[in-house]
């Protein structure tokens, strides 16, 4: 009988015929390894795009607001960091932060709204 090793460490497995991993320490460790943000650059951009919607979503409680450029500027909110966009029938243009978007209007005002999930 063949003794199979660990895909992590390199012990023997014991158990399952189809088992990988010695234990739930290497298990865990492989699937991290696997899972994490395979450069920096994935990194950096996952993290400004959850800032974008932490942003968007601190001044918009309700569902439904309207703030300025300056404002959303201020507080480090990133225009070309978007997950989406959508287009309205009439021709409106809402860009979204995951569930988090906002219409750009007259005198560099935006309309913050949150789509219903």
């Amino acid at each position: 009988m063949t003794v199979r090793k660990c895909a992590e460490c390199g012990d023997e497995v014991r158990g399952r015929a189809d088992k990988r991993f010695c234990g739930d320490y290497c298990r865990n460790v492989a699937n991290n390894k696997l899972n994490r943000d395979s450069s920096g650059l994935m990194r950096n951009i996952n993290n400004r795009l959850r800032k974008n919607w932490r942003i968007l979503d601190e001044l918009n409680p309700s569902g439904k607001f309207t703030s300025t450029r300056n404002k959303l500027l201020s507080k480090g909110f990133d225009f070309t960091l978007f997950t989406s966009i959508y287009t309205t029938k009439k021709g409106a243009i809402y860009y979204f932060v995951y569930d988090q978007g906002y219409l750009s209007m007259e005198d560099d005002k935006f309309l913050i709204v949150k789509r219903d999930t």
